[in-house]
């Protein structure tokens, strides 16, 4: 970024044009300091570094707005700032009728901002016409804990408002005249110590609470004094794509799509198994072969770690690229760990173990569906017959999107299995697929798997394509609903679900491969289902994610009990920790609704039953037969 030697009327003249054009503007500031404007909003934060004292960390406090200033505090400097702010101000109050100023600097230590403690002074002119700003910047700070501590916040009104040893921006005889109103932040530095370094998570966490703070108090000040009605203050964020964020997404999603776990901790020897396992006389637990690693989980780690999340300034980004840089990390932990003692403890960090009360709805729902005799001669499909159907469902949704999905593959190396990798179906060349289940599978695998991977591609952050954080659970719990929406919900397949969390918590609490066989035979289960089940708990070393299918399903009906959109979460793989992130994005138009939905929710019943859904309804009623009625 060039950074000239003064700002000139002629630079100021072409940031105004661009703003008076509604388009971006980032610029460097002389000496010191960019100013950073998304687009047209009636405000902007304003951070000035003081010319004579280190002020470490304090900038950032500005930089998660959609809006904001950073520029030079020396007194040579003051006009020339204050000349581009009137400028933008012009351009601003043509378009709304009013212009916000906040303007944000440290405190110093004194009774109303002790040390150590986190505080923030609100400071406005005496003027009621903003003190309503004012208080609601104060609440807006007063609730979000900081620290793990509530701060101290105190609302003043000045004659002059501006940071310490500096002249105030505007005189408030000019701020009338332009139709300006300026408040101001003062900041208690717990954020750095006495020597002046920087705490690195606490200036996150102060960040991220100015940022919002900053939001709420625009949109109160949007509504009283301008013509603008945004829908919520996540409206008045950050929507443009700057470099740094494009670079870290990419480099992020190009980890997660080298390497699939769930595929590599796939055996791919379970008829042999099988096999080994019956003549053991099911005492032994089986020796599993896995496919060959891709790529080298050092090379990986050294890549992973090699990005830099810290460039992105918008606080909601980096909390969500820090959060997958970990994440991933995990992931490639896994395949360090294959086959080894460890394995389970990473497994468990990643998708969990079994809470009581999973274990508890999971033993329930095996008492209350006895097992059905008979199940085993069901009419199957193979898997070639399997494909042409999972093919033809694709083909629907290419009626209307053309370049949905991809086709599904017939593979030699998974036997009897079925999964999704990269949006794609692989069917074991074996597998036999019960025609009463196959709708529903279809409906689980393209209707939420295929449907989110394709939504999230089309997003602009790659990362919605390869999954954030926790998204397995959300997935498979929307995809079990699917298969209930779209009526091929069945008792066996929820004893199946049920089954797998008791195989999950027997195996952690150290249970045998052929004790928890043992266990699933004795609650009804046959010879080859139970080793089925078995074998995705034990492959690789003890895998949990089974117990994620019903964990995800009660939280997904936990989710549609409060009314909220179904329909959102198919905008792309993300966990129920990123739900509110969505959210805000999607208010920002930072991100877009889901291009695709499922097909089953076009039909008949679909309705009815998401009716049910939304006025609360447990897994067992589901079981019951409760979610039928309208």
């Amino acid at each position: 970024m060039n950074r000239p030697a003064r700002l000139t009327h002629k630079q100021v003249e072409s940031i105004v044009g661009r703003l008076a054009e509604d388009k971006q503007v980032r610029r460097a500031m002389p000496v010191w300091g960019r100013l950073h404007i998304d687009r047209q909003l009636p405000f902007i934060v304003v951070y000035r570094q003081p010319p004579k004292l280190e002020d470490a960390g304090t900038f950032h406090l500005a930089i998660g707005a959609a809006s904001y200033l950073l520029a030079s505090g020396r007194a040579s400097r003051l006009e020339e700032t204050a000349r581009l702010i009137e400028g933008i101000a012009k351009v601003m109050v043509e378009a709304y009728g009013a212009f916000l100023i906040i303007e944000v600097w440290a405190g110093v230590d004194g009774p109303e901002m002790p040390v150590g403690a986190p505080a923030y002074r609100v400071c406005h002119h005496k003027d009621a016409r903003i003190d309503s700003t004012a208080e609601e910047l104060a609440r807006a700070l007063l609730a979000q804990r900081v620290l793990r501590q509530s701060p101290t916040v105190s609302t003043t009104g000045r004659t002059r408002v501006a940071p310490p040893g500096m002249k105030p921006l505007f005189t408030k005889r000019a701020l009338d005249r332009m139709g300006v109103y300026l408040v101001g932040v003062e900041v208690a530095p717990v954020y750095r110590d006495a020597d002046g370094e920087v705490y690195p998570i606490a200036l996150r966490q102060f960040s991220r609470r100015m940022s919002i703070a900053v939001d709420r108090a625009a949109y109160r000040f949007t509504l009283a004094r301008t013509t603008a009605r945004p829908a919520s203050y996540h409206a008045l964020g950050r929507q443009a794509f700057v470099r740094a964020v494009r670079e870290v997404d990419s480099k992020l999603a190009e980890i997660g799509s080298s390497f699939d776990p769930l595929l590599l901790v796939t055996p791919v020897n379970a008829e042999q198994a099988w096999l080994e396992f019956r003549r053991s006389k099911f005492s032994r637990q089986p020796v599993f072969h896995y496919r060959p690693l891709p790529e080298d989980p050092r090379s990986l780690k050294s890549r992973l770690w090699a990005i830099r999340p810290d460039r992105v300034e918008d606080p909601t980004l980096l909390y969500l690229f820090r959060d997958t840089q970990a994440y991933f990390d995990r992931q490639i932990n896994l395949l360090f760990d294959i086959d080894r003692s460890r394995f389970l403890h990473t497994s468990m960090q990643i998708f969990g173990g079994v809470e009581p009360g999973l274990l508890s709805l999971a033993n329930q729902l095996l008492d209350m569906l006895p097992p059905r005799a008979g199940a085993s001669r069901r009419s199957t499909l193979s898997a070639q017959e399997f494909s042409g159907l999972a093919t033809a469902e694709i083909l629907c949704y290419r009626e209307s999107v053309p370049d949905f999905g991809v086709f599904p593959e017939v593979r030699t190396d998974m036997y009897s299995g079925l999964m999704v990798s990269s949006g794609q179906i692989f069917i074991g060349s074996e597998a036999r697929i019960s025609s009463a289940r196959a709708d529903a599978l279809i409906q689980h695998e393209i209707g939420t798997h295929v449907v989110t991977y394709y939504n999230g591609g089309v997003q602009p952050f790659r990362l919605l394509r390869e999954g954030l954080p926790g998204y397995d659970e959300m997935q498979e719990g929307l995809a079990v609903l699917g298969e209930y929406i779209s009526g091929g919900l069945d008792a066996p397949r929820m004893r199946t679900l049920a089954a797998r969390v008791v195989a999950v918590a027997a195996m952690i609490d150290g249970a045998t491969f052929a004790e928890t066989w043992q266990l699933l035979r004795e609650r009804g289960f046959a010879q080859r289902a139970a080793f089925t089940i078995t074998t995705r708990v034990y492959r690789g070393g003890g895998l949990t994610k089974d117990a994620m299918y019903l964990r995800g399903l009660s939280g997904i009906l936990d989710y549609m009990a409060e009314g909220r959109s179904l329909e959102n979460l198919f905008l792309g793989k993300f966990g129920v920790r990123q739900v509110s992130v969505v959210e805000e994005l999607l208010a920002r138009e930072t991100l877009s609704p889901p291009r695709v939905l499922p097909r089953y929710l076009e039909r008949p019943e679909a309705g009815e039953r998401i009716a049910a859904l939304s006025r609360g309804l447990t897994v067992t009623d589901l079981v019951k037969g409760r979610g039928k009625r309208s």
